[in-house]
């Protein structure tokens, strides 16, 4: 699953993740998307992508106040909650809670 911008040092360390996952009991998909996912956020982060903003839901665990409004967009999207791309962070948080159904 190598990715033809990845450097050399994205690559192993790709391997590594991926083969102390297989290690630990994961499947040969799940180790990869896990070692993918990995080095992804790592070059979004050090701003080696053109997409610095997530892609996903955030942590299930954290709270609605303390996730990005991207990642409450996406899950209203998941959710398909009417209107999410029009909502302010506070609007979707209540959307999300069930306050307001449209």
């Amino acid at each position: 699953m190598p990715q033809s911008k990845w450097t050399p040092k994205d690559e192993r360390q790709y391997e590594h993740i991926r083969d102390s996952e297989r290690e630990r009991g994961a499947g040969e998909d799940r180790s990869e998307e896990i070692a993918a996912r990995t080095v992804n956020k790592r070059r979004r982060e050090e701003g080696r992508t053109a997409n610095t903003r997530t892609q996903g839901t955030g942590n299930p665990r954290r709270r609605y106040e303390d996730r990005s409004e991207d990642e409450l967009r996406n899950l209203a999207d998941q959710k398909k909650i009417a209107n999410a791309k029009g909502m302010s962070k506070e609007q979707l948080i209540e959307a999300l809670r069930g306050k307001r159904h449209r």
